[in-house]
């Protein structure tokens, strides 16, 4: 049996076994373990553990790297994943920091969120990892929605709103696991006042995002919410909307993680 949970506090429990996984006719790899879930509580029907365990897909298939492109959630094609495959030329790099008590997880550092051209600085003790694990920020393919600190969050939302004044407010949405309290109706289908925004890393790098990376529609309504809420756990989430139609390539061997947009 195995039980476990995510950052966004969906959680799944069931049978542990071992299989052979095929690659088409590119071989396969035995006893590879696989966790058959028959509780869940939130998140999607079908997980692959791509963590730093030593349980973890890549781990199992010893793979140096690994690489995926989630395409938007409205879009007609299909998500990607590639192993041991190089970074596209036009990656932004940013180094991958491992955590050696919690080692599931593959940390960066954000130090901040930009939108139009203001950035909302994100403070060192929200990216530094503390002596007992605690702290620093990940990127999670498996959590949708980004969870900042409370004071970082607010600082996002309070700029966001700024700057959006020329779209159409709305009341907030409650999601259940995630709560929304910026909420905008879009049935108008404008064209511009959509803020710009770009996540800033160490070392200056910055990743601009579009604005399906920043919205989270409601089921087929015209509320979109900002993608973006408060976490009330130690560690914060870089999630998938935010990394949806990029490739995301995670560089093990060089512990490097490469955002490469509109390479898809």
């Amino acid at each position: 049996m195995f039980i476990t949970s995510y950052g966004d506090r969906s959680t799944v429990e069931g049978e542990f076994a071992t299989e052979t996984v095929s690659f088409g006719s590119s071989g396969s790899v035995d006893k590879v373990a696989i966790g058959c879930g028959h509780n869940q509580r939130g998140g999607a029907s079908g997980i692959l553990g791509l963590g730093g365990t030593p349980v973890s897909f890549p781990s199992q298939i010893q793979a140096t790297s690994f690489s995926y492109c989630l395409v938007d959630r409205d879009s007609g094609k299909s998500s990607t994943l590639e192993f041991n495959s190089a970074p596209p030329g036009d990656s932004v790099l940013v180094p991958l920091i491992i955590n050696r008590r919690i080692e599931v997880f593959y940390y960066v550092e954000l130090t901040g969120i930009t939108i139009n051209g203001e950035q909302v600085p994100i403070p060192a003790s929200a990216y530094q990892i503390g002596q007992d694990g605690s702290g620093g920020i990940v990127v999670d393919s498996g959590t949708t929605i980004t969870a900042l600190p409370d004071e970082v969050y607010n600082s996002v939302r309070d700029t966001f709103v700024k700057y959006a004044k020329a779209l159409t407010r709305t009341s907030g949405y409650d999601g259940g696991l995630v709560k929304f309290d910026t909420c905008y109706d879009l049935s108008s289908n404008p064209t511009d006042g959509y803020p710009t925004m770009s996540l800033d890393f160490s070392g200056g790098k910055t990743l601009p995002l579009r604005p399906a990376n920043y919205w989270f529609r409601v089921g087929d309504s015209a509320k979109n919410c900002l993608a973006f809420t408060v976490t009330t756990q130690s560690v914060s989430i870089l999630g998938n909307i935010q990394q949806q139609g990029m490739r995301v390539n995670y560089d093990l061997a060089n512990k490097m993680i490469g955002f490469s947009p509109n390479q898809c």
